[in-house]
């Protein structure tokens, strides 16, 4: 009526009110204008309701059929915290992700305006029985929300998404160790429903994938495989999936922290070859504190890793040097007593020389030169024939043993007198020898079954 009134009272006014009421009466009739949030809310109402959805009850099979209801999954790996020998575990921190077709759940999604809606309660709906088989630990991250959701699109496909931390079993062998590489699995299951209800497949394309800037302190991830598993136990047979992560381990460290060190200490043993044989302090002392250390450092190494009833490549290691060692500390034992032999040698020598010039004096004439009654020494004049051909005899001997068939190293050996120099001389050219074709051997060996094992 009001505006009737301003309408008569400024004709020019008229056209604009008749305008502007039909703007907003457009306004109010306009599809665009309605709140879908609202229809998110009647739509989740409709389809879940009590009557309607019983999430106890399974989705159909494939086409509505009473097959096993198929689910998918992927994974994205997050990151891995550690990987431990000991305890031969790993962690890693991955998006679990499960999508399946459960066709009750199906809605209107008005034109393509409502893409999919999203439940924060997996209680609302069917979600699969699926277990981590091989799980020591593990937990679901709720700061500052809970890390899940589900997906619910128009045509009945639910999208399960959930940030979860484990801690996984890994059972390694250790017989390379440290040059070895490890293959740890995720195995996920179905812990209830049999194959005839559910089966769980990998998402078609890339199933499984990788941060990129993915950093490990003492491996490297070289690949990962995806698989099935399915097990039959008593109950039935449970669908299964594995991805097994295959893993090298990083030599640079061990190279710094355990060969090279074993190394020097094997070399500064060698030190005792070129001191005195008479410095006995010295040569103990040193022998001793390299062998406690390097006893020290294969109990170190012992220490981070289990305890298993084989052979480990580092224990072939640590052993043989721990032998040199050793080895070198005997030999010093060896050169001491050969030195005590020698000094008897030269002593028997020395005596016997004074006592065969004592034999060769007459005693007629030792006793008249006691008494002073003779002024000149006597000679004897006549010479028993048996004493010349006993005097032939040894010269002989002599002269044959001082004249053997010398070759290059008995002539260079001769160069030292004495035993235990010799054995000195000898040690300094046959640890360095050995000790370089055991590493020949070793290297060849590890590193050749490496590539075999892994081919």
């Amino acid at each position: 009526m009001f505006i009737l009134q301003a309408a008569a009272m400024w004709p020019g006014v008229l056209p604009l009110v008749v305008l502007l009421i039909f703007l907003v009466h457009l306004s109010r009739c306009s599809p665009g204008k309605v709140n879908y949030r609202e229809k998110e809310k009647e739509v989740l109402d409709d389809i879940l309701g009590e009557k309607k959805y019983d999430a106890r009850i399974r989705p159909s099979g494939e086409n509505g059929t009473d097959g096993p209801a198929i689910v998918r999954v992927n994974l994205f790996v997050r990151s891995i915290a550690t990987i431990s020998d000991i305890k031969m575990e790993y962690s890693v921190q991955l998006t679990f992700r499960e999508q399946w077709l459960d066709e009750r759940l199906k809605f209107n999604d008005y034109g393509g305006r409502l893409k999919y809606l999203t439940l924060t309660e997996s209680s609302r709906v069917w979600m699969p029985d699926l277990f981590f088989s091989n799980e020591k630990e593990g937990h679901f991250h709720e700061i500052i929300m809970p890390n899940v959701y589900i997906r619910i699109f128009p045509h009945g496909s639910v999208l399960y998404s959930i940030r979860i931390s484990l801690t996984l079993s890994c059972p390694m062998n250790l017989k390379l160790y440290p040059l070895d590489r490890q293959t740890c699995s995720l195995r996920m299951a179905s812990y209830g429903w049999t194959t005839d209800d559910l089966v769980f497949v990998w998402k078609e394309g890339d199933p499984v994938q990788v941060v990129k800037n993915l950093h490990l302190p003492r491996f490297t991830l070289e690949k990962y495989l995806t698989d099935y598993c399915n097990s039959k136990t008593n109950t039935g047979e449970y669908s299964c999936l594995k991805v097994d992560l295959l893993f090298k381990r990083e030599f640079s460290y061990y190279l710094i922290q355990i060969y090279i060190p074993c190394c020097m200490l094997v070399i500064v043993s060698w030190v005792s070859f070129w001191l005195d044989q008479s410095a006995v302090p010295a040569r103990v002392s040193l022998g001793v504190t390299t062998l406690l250390t390097m006893a020290t450092q294969t109990s170190g190494i012992n220490a981070s890793l289990p305890p298993v009833s084989y052979t480990k490549a580092i224990d072939v290691w640590t052993g043989v040097c721990l032998t040199f060692v050793f080895g070198a500390l005997l030999e010093f034992a060896l050169v001491n007593y050969a030195s005590r032999s020698d000094m008897h040698r030269e002593n028997m020598k020395k005596k016997y020389r004074e006592t065969e010039h004592s034999s060769s004096v007459d005693p007629t004439t030792e006793l008249l030169e006691q008494d002073g009654s003779a002024n000149f020494q006597m000679k004897p004049l006549v010479r028993h024939p048996e004493d010349s051909i006993s005097m032939d005899k040894i010269r002989q001997c002599e002269v044959h043993m001082q004249t053997p068939k010398k070759n290059c190293c008995r002539s260079w050996l001769s160069k030292f007198p004495t035993r235990s120099k010799r054995i000195d001389v000898i040690s300094r050219i046959t640890f360095p020898l050995v000790f370089a074709l055991f590493n020949l051997t070793y290297w060849s060996t590890y590193l050749f079954r490496d590539e075999a094992e892994n081919e």
